[in-house]
């Protein structure tokens, strides 16, 4: 394999750990600010990525996706939160704004990135091929984990946010459904992404990816 085949791949892991370590400090990040200090005592509200690297997640599931399908996505160990702490000092809108930081996080550099790429010419040797598909993976990778993880399916962010807004209108029957769903929602979402309904679920990624890229 030659470098200028190397390069993207490179550039591709890069991006990948940038999207999802950073997804899961902003975790940390939106919970230490309503005063749960858990995510920091444990170190994990740290940039190096060692801390919250997942062999699997990280670097074994998103390789064989990619190169079976073209598929790429992955996750980050999860930053530990003691939700309990951020409804008690800022409410259920506090603990959405936990769930929802990731992919506020995720939308945000992906917006960036698409920008940057929006102000750059074809890649004319190894440096700038380089710089575009790192910036071109950025837009990719984050418009993925951003679009889904919103939906609602456990353990998905969409979930959280899902039931903590089911708690904040008074629906605790619903909240407390959700949370018992959640054993469940890895075999519902596994089975999902297997079926023909699969299609749909990617459409929207598909369609903002198309809208960010040059």
């Amino acid at each position: 394999m030659d470098l200028i085949s190397i390069l993207p791949i490179i550039a591709m892991v890069f991006s990948l750990i940038i999207a999802i370590v950073g997804h899961e400090i902003m975790h940390g990040l939106m919970a230490y600010r309503y005063g749960d200090d858990t995510a920091k005592n444990a170190g994990r509200l740290s940039p190096n990525p060692l801390l919250h690297v997942d062999p699997v997640g990280t670097f074994l599931v998103p390789s064989l996706l990619y190169f079976s399908t073209g598929f790429l996505f992955g996750w980050a160990k999860p930053v530990p939160v003691y939700i309990r702490t951020v409804i008690r000092n800022g409410g259920y809108l506090a603990a959405i704004q936990v769930s929802l930081a990731g992919i506020a996080y995720n939308i945000t550099l992906a917006l960036c990135a698409s920008a940057v790429l929006h102000n750059l010419t074809a890649p004319s040797s190894m440096v700038s091929l380089f710089i575009y598909s790192f910036f071109s993976y950025l837009v990719v990778i984050n418009v993925i984990l951003a679009l889904f993880n919103l939906y609602p399916i456990p353990p998905l962010d969409g979930s959280h946010a899902l039931s903590y807004f089911a708690a904040w209108m008074g629906w605790h029957k619903v909240a407390h459904w959700m949370d018992r769903a959640g054993r469940y929602g890895f075999i519902l979402l596994v089975l999902l992404l297997i079926s023909p309904f699969s299609i749909y679920v990617f459409a929207p990624m598909h369609y903002f990816i198309g809208l960010l890229l040059p």
